[in-house]
């Protein structure tokens, strides 16, 4: 999506959309989402994450004051066991799995704020690759999307904030601009992964058996185009 300032921003299906941290898009890009019908903003991140950079742009509030921001953490970074398992970080698709299962009624609040979002929805958590990706996932299951597009889905991202290392002013304290040699391999092995997330976690059973009602499942599919 060509919205000024935003990074690596895709979309799912339907009125659903996912990016990079929110701070990144210009007032000109805000206006831009606006007028494609995006009216909610899901934010994944914790809220200890949520801050602007002195190289943020500027955005006048009454630009932001258009759109209904939700906080839908998925994860708990004190949760002892995910610390272990997520180093540093969730960034890796084999631990999706682990995610879910730690902290599945998180996972439910964020499809819970897909559904009662008014008009077209962004989801983004600080990269747009992986807590978005595994959203971004579970929701492509529920619209149906084939596994290869899930996975060229997924992959799209780690391209996309890979070339955001490349250029970017800020270095990353953990990640680097990675050449093609060395992406490949991991393109490949997380798009299985992801691939093996998506068939374990059965979105739709997952969803219901952690509190979503058919009324919202409704919507959130409604949401997807479906």
């Amino acid at each position: 999506m060509r919205w000024e300032g935003a990074v690596n921003a895709w979309h799912v299906a339907g009125d659903v959309y996912r990016m990079g941290r929110r701070e990144w898009l210009t007032e000109a890009g805000w206006r831009q989402a606006y007028d494609h019908g995006i009216r909610t903003i899901v934010d994944l991140r914790n809220e200890a994450e949520i801050r602007r950079r002195e190289t943020d742009p500027p955005v006048d509030e009454a630009a932001l004051a258009a759109f209904e921001v939700v906080l839908a953490p998925t994860e708990d970074p004190a949760n002892s066991e995910f610390r272990e398992l997520c180093v540093p970080y969730l960034n890796d698709p084999a631990s999706y799995a682990d995610n879910a299962r730690l902290f599945p009624d998180l996972l439910a609040g964020v499809f819970k704020a897909v559904a009662a979002a008014e008009g077209g929805v962004i989801i983004h958590c600080s990269a747009g690759r992986d807590r978005s990706g595994m959203i971004a996932a579970m929701l492509q299951d529920l619209a149906g999307h084939s596994d290869d597009a899930i996975v060229r889905a997924y992959q799209r991202s780690m391209r996309g904030i890979n070339e955001h290392h490349r250029r970017s002013a800020v270095p990353h304290p953990h990640e680097r601009f990675l050449p093609e040699d060395a992406l490949v391999p991991l393109l490949e092995s997380r798009g299985e992964s992801l691939l093996r997330f998506v068939r374990h976690v059965k979105t739709e059973n997952f969803l219901r058996h952690n509190g979503i009602t058919d009324r919202e499942l409704t919507a959130i599919l409604s949401k997807l185009g479906r």
